[in-house]
């Protein structure tokens, strides 16, 4: 394998209610990010760790381009948490109180919401088969799968499985066995959720390429939407986490999302860990 230019690289640390990222800022050029990079900075032992790397580039069409990578390499479409982090990052770095993301997923709209709050829009919700995507003709409302779950795109396959209990759910091991089920080729996230009240959710994820994380973003989007399409809630509902609370709003505009943000902290890599890649 080729080593990467054994250049220091600055990277921020920042989470969203415990689903947590690693973000590298190359408005300013460069070494680029491989999958190679982002496994070996995910590995949260000898790499800093992190459920999903986020890059951020220009673009000539908004106010910055993002793309995402999974703790295992892979890429990712999608990752709304991360959105909401990087949106509030340049949003303090510029003074704006809104501006526009690219991302694999299309322009995303993000706004200040607030008390210390960001939303974004993570657009609209893909509810044929095809665009999910799933393997095979299905009814998305009622897959074919133990447990009547529902698939839901947000730029990102995700599988809902709506239960009386889901802290008696076997996460990590449902989790897996539904990530590679043979319905979704590209394999996918998956939600175990219950109504605790009027319009209110309590859901555990496990998102592919990753495992158990105390949040994410377009899993709380697929929720929300899948229970509004089963009529379990309206379409506004608080998403209780693992890691905390998040608000979505599926609106005709897109399913907002809004919650807390934290920059943990900014660090370097060292040539030393970049040569060894």
């Amino acid at each position: 394998m080729t080593k990467m230019d054994a250049t220091s690289l600055p990277f921020m640390k920042m989470h969203g209610l415990g689903n947590d990222f690693v973000v590298i800022d190359r408005r300013g050029g460069g070494p680029g990010v491989t999958s190679a990079l982002a496994k070996a900075l995910g590995d949260r032992h000898r790499g800093v760790g992190f459920d999903q790397l986020a890059v951020i580039e220009t673009d000539a069409g908004a106010d910055a381009r993002l793309t995402f990578f999974n703790a295992d390499g892979s890429e990712s479409a999608a990752c709304g948490n991360a959105t909401r982090c990087i949106a509030r990052h340049l949003m303090d770095e510029t003074g704006a109180e809104a501006l526009t993301l690219r991302t694999e997923r299309g322009l995303l709209a993000a706004r200040d919401a607030g008390a210390g709050l960001t939303s974004v829009n993570m657009g609209t919700p893909l509810l044929d088969w095809r665009e999910v995507p799933l393997g095979q003709e299905a009814d998305t409302l009622h897959l074919p799968i133990d447990g009547d779950p529902v698939a839901t795109g947000m730029g990102n396959p995700h599988c809902t499985f709506f239960v009386d209990d889901v802290e008696a759910v076997d996460l990590e091991t449902r989790g897996a066995e539904t990530e590679h089920h043979p319905l979704f080729p590209e394999r996918t996230n998956v939600q175990f959720a219950s109504l605790i009240g009027p319009d209110r959710l309590r859901m555990r994820v496990w998102e592919r390429g990753v495992g158990v994380t105390l949040a994410s973003g377009s899993s709380s989007c697929a929720v929300a939407v899948a229970a509004a399409r089963r009529g379990i809630t309206g379409r506004v509902v608080t998403v209780a986490l693992d890691g905390g609370n998040i608000a979505v709003d599926w609106r005709d505009d897109g399913v907002w999302m809004t919650g807390p943000t934290a920059h943990v902290f900014s660090g370097v890599l060292t040539p030393d860990f970049l040569g060894a890649l």
